[in-house]
């Protein structure tokens, strides 16, 4: 997925999420930001991207699976969110978690989440630009997602969103504050060169 390449379709009429949700699967990553569809082209695979993306979501669920009752939910591969107080927006994460209570508040038959969640993860494709994930997470904090990380496989750096913006992690490890959340990004970039 690019996000550097976007189309917003500005002389299309506003769309809600339903219409939004009734478009055809063809392979297009698209979003809903304000009502309005932005189309980021094909979603390329890659499995550098889906190695990181794994190590991220067992090691949340690892930490989630011994937390006490309710949990919440570790979800992956741009799990929707649909984040309040915005109007007709709808954005996919490629790791996040969910909390129990939003996981609560939230229809089982729903596809998609009506809120925002605790940690918001993004991977860089090759074919992104870090100031394209820097405005990415710029909509997430309005959207109400105080926790983001995004990481760079390819130049094995990993960023979090802090008050001013986008700040490299100089530590060797992620962290999500007031949690005893930690991803330790040696052993997470050691995983790219198993084979």
């Amino acid at each position: 997925m690019s996000v550097a390449d976007f189309t917003l379709i500005e002389d299309a009429p506003p769309v809600t999420i339903e219409e939004f949700l009734a478009l055809p699967d063809n392979g297009v990553q698209r979003e809903l930001i304000q009502g309005r569809i932005r189309e980021l082209g094909m979603t390329v695979r890659n499995r550098f991207h889906s190695r990181i993306e794994a190590a991220v979501a067992f090691t949340l669920v690892g930490w989630l699976r011994v937390q006490p009752p309710p949990r919440g939910e570790v979800v992956c591969g741009e799990a929707g969110f649909r984040p309040k107080g915005t109007k007709e927006s709808l954005v996919g994460i490629d790791v996040a978690l969910v909390s129990a209570d939003l996981v609560a508040r939230t229809d089982q038959r729903e596809t998609t989440y009506d809120g925002a969640p605790i940690l918001a993860v993004e991977i860089l494709s090759p074919e992104d630009t870090l100031q394209a994930m820097r405005e990415k997470a710029a909509e997430y904090r309005l959207f109400g997602v105080h926790n983001i990380w995004i990481i760079d496989p390819e130049a094995r750096i990993a960023y979090r969103y802090v008050e001013t913006g986008l700040e490299e992690v100089r530590t060797d490890e992620l962290t999500v504050p007031g949690t005893p959340i930690r991803v330790v990004l040696g052993e997470m970039f050691a995983e790219l060169d198993r084979v």
